[in-house]
């Protein structure tokens, strides 16, 4: 790809330049199919604040001659390139963009808009300015079909049009899966209405840990909010219409204070409990011997499989103290009923019942790598973000999926001094001594954002980009077409791009710290991360 000439990001499989360039202008109609017209509208509204462009839309004809056009098609021929592949062809009189599918399409208009001058992203006309898109060609599909990201706002919450923000994002450079972390010991962020005192007491806690995981110190500051079922329904249609899914985790049975405190009676102790104000893993956690405990959360999953279209629920399952349950009666007569070895066949015990509840509603169970064991069902989707190197391998090999989060590689939360941006380029989730065909079974990468010290969108902003954007390239770049040297020199474009938008993402020198800091980079796992650059922006607002 000739970089200097565009910038374009994921990079695309197959990019052929042609002679010329296609002139974008008021008398331009765009072509679309039927199934096709909302897709279409997206794109006319996308170009026309800055354009001040009304661009006539008309049903897609035969006319492949005709100029001045930007036609829409499906076609099975390209069922080759899957339901997320496109093809893409510009030359002085036309832009032809075909795929098999619509979400093909739309990823397909994502390239055309970062083909347009940066100040597309403009939100005021601009005038006598010339809409120059170069002539190419250009055949393009995803590595992964998983391409996710996730936001924890069981820590902090931070409301629908922030969700937004971060979809529009995504969207931009092709990430297709939202994964909404929505309780936590801090903080339950959902309504849910057969139980009311999930959101009444869950979603308030009267102060919030500062400093770092080893600070003792704490803000005084009340913190609350949460979902109401309305306004989950809103963003998820408005995910719909970015072709991003969005699979709910509801964290069980640990990082369930927040719960707890609402309803102590399904606890091992009867509580009574608070919301946590700090973030270390806490020793209550759902009694698995009760089987109200069952009954409460097969009600809570019902509403969120009514609420959720995913056809993927995600139930946590990571750091599950068992301390508890050592001493519960109750969990100690349910492992001798049912034969178990200890409190961890418990766990997996709680896992497998969770499954079967999902599974009568049609839906797959997902959950970190620590609900696996050697016996786990292959339906599961396990998400590896630390240890469990072998049960992941024995999953993969069983036909099982993975979802790769590796800690270390993938975390947004922490300092780039930890996670700097070549660093994150680098990573392959594929393990090396995994056979080939085995490959098929690992979805893609995700990159989470735990929010223990985020608090605001701004903040939200520079530790998501612009690493994010590496593991949009990662996730559908092919892994021999990577080349960071490249990539660095496309998202110096990009970054004007987000200039113009309006996203806080972190510098230059920020991303990419220098080798000496990068040493003693674990140590900063610690504390809060330092956003220079962001704190000098305040001061310009």
């Amino acid at each position: 790809m000739q970089d200097n000439k565009i910038s374009i990001i994921p990079k695309p499989v197959n990019l052929t330049f042609r002679e010329g360039n296609f002139i974008l202008t008021e008398q331009t109609t765009i072509e679309s199919e039927k199934g096709l017209k909302d897709t279409a509208e997206y794109f006319k509204n996308l170009i026309s604040t800055a354009t001040g462009f009304n661009l006539a839309m008309s049903d897609l004809t035969s006319g492949l001659n005709k100029s001045n056009t930007i036609s829409l098609e499906l076609t099975e021929k390209l069922d080759n390139l899957g339901e997320e592949g496109y093809c893409l062809k510009i030359n002085q009189n036309r832009i032809i963009l075909t795929a098999h599918k619509s979400a093909g399409i739309f990823h397909g208009i994502q390239t055309i808009r970062q083909l347009l001058p940066i100040e597309v992203e403009k939100k005021a006309k601009l005038s006598s300015f010339e809409w120059v898109i170069p002539a190419l060609e250009i055949e393009d599909y995803p590595r992964f079909s998983w391409r996710g990201f996730m936001l924890d706002e069981g820590r902090h919450f931070f409301g629908k049009n922030v969700v937004k923000h971060i979809l529009d994002l995504m969207a931009y450079f092709k990430m297709n899966v939202f994964h909404w972390h929505l309780t936590e010991d801090q903080g339950w962020r959902i309504e849910i209405k057969k139980y009311p005192k999930l959101t009444e007491v869950g979603s308030k806690r009267k102060e919030s840990q500062i400093g770092g995981f080893l600070s003792k110190n704490t803000d005084g500051t009340p913190h609350e909010g949460y979902y109401t079922q309305e306004e989950i329904k809103e963003i998820i249609s408005y995910a719909d219409k970015l072709f991003i899914k969005i699979v709910p985790e509801i964290d069980i049975p640990g990082h369930s204070m927040a719960a707890l405190a609402a309803y102590p009676e399904f606890s091992c102790t009867g509580g009574p409990f608070e919301v946590s104000t700090t973030f270390s893993v806490k020793q209550d956690v759902f009694c698995v011997g009760k089987e109200a405990t069952f009954k409460f959360l097969n009600n809570v999953l019902d509403e969120i499989v009514g609420l959720f279209p995913s056809d993927i629920i995600h139930i946590g399952g990571d750091e599950v103290p068992k301390k508890r349950w050592e001493t519960c009666p109750d969990c100690q007569e349910r492992i001798e009923k049912e034969g178990l070895k200890n409190e961890k066949g418990l766990q997996a015990y709680f896992t497998d019942r969770i499954m079967k509840s999902l599974s009568s509603h049609g839906r797959r169970i997902m959950g970190w790598n620590q609900i696996l064991t050697e016996s786990s069902n292959k339906e599961i989707i396990a998400q590896k973000w630390l240890f469990g190197k072998n049960l992941i391998k024995n999953h993969l090999t069983k036909g099982g999926n993975v979802v790769f989060s590796q800690f270390g590689y993938t975390y947004l939360d922490y300092s780039y001094a930890l996670t700097s941006l070549s660093k994150t380029y680098w990573y392959e989730p594929i393990p090396k001594s995994l056979l080939k065909n085995y490959h098929i079974n690992i979805l893609g990468i995700e990159a989470p954002m735990w929010t223990e010290w985020v608090r605001n969108v701004k903040e939200l902003d520079w530790q998501t980009f612009p690493r994010l954007i590496v593991f949009a390239e990662s996730n559908w770049t092919p892994r021999e077409q990577k080349n960071f040297k490249s990539f660095k020199n496309r998202l110096e474009s990009i970054l004007k791009r987000l200039d113009i938008i309006g996203v806080q993402y972190a510098h230059k020198k920020e991303y990419q710290p220098s080798i000496v800091k990068r040493i003693f980079g674990f140590f900063t796992i610690f504390r809060e991360p330092k956003r220079s650059s962001l704190h000098s922006r305040w001061k310009a607002f």
